[in-house]
């Protein structure tokens, strides 16, 4: 269906490039003074963009219209074992004009559907939140 790329130099202290020139960023490591990406932060800005769609083609499967939402991704980077690392996440769909029931059912529906929950399944702990959208 697509694909795409971007290039790395520099690890953590280094520059990321994509394909098509729209990502173009210095990127540093987690902690480090000034306003830099990292890693988990495109991470996050990624999954959350892609599970906030298929949180619209699930309402859209289920035939359910007039509901606002916002997907929120958190990304937590931990030590697995020494000189292992890896992630875990939260992801919290908040809704408005949703029964939290309902709500739940849509979650865990647009989980099954999300191309980044089906790369990350069975080898990273991924908690699922809803919540009333303000």
């Amino acid at each position: 269906m697509y694909t795409t790329s971007a290039t790395a130099a520099g690890g953590r202290e280094g520059h990321v490039k994509s394909v098509n020139g729209e990502l173009d960023v210095d990127v540093r490591g987690p902690g480090t003074p000034g306003n830099y990406l990292n890693p988990e932060i495109m991470f996050a800005g990624g999954y959350s963009a892609c599970f906030d769609n298929a949180i619209i083609g699930t309402l859209r499967m289920n035939k359910i219209k007039d509901v606002s939402h916002e997907t929120t991704v958190e990304v937590t980077l931990g030590e697995i074992e020494k000189q292992q690392y890896g992630f875990e996440i939260t992801i919290s769909v908040a809704f408005k004009g949703l029964d939290m029931e309902k709500a739940n059912e849509i979650i865990n529906q647009a989980h099954q559907m999300c191309p980044y929950s089906n790369a990350i399944k069975s080898n990273v702990k991924v908690d699922l939140k809803v919540e009333e959208l303000a």
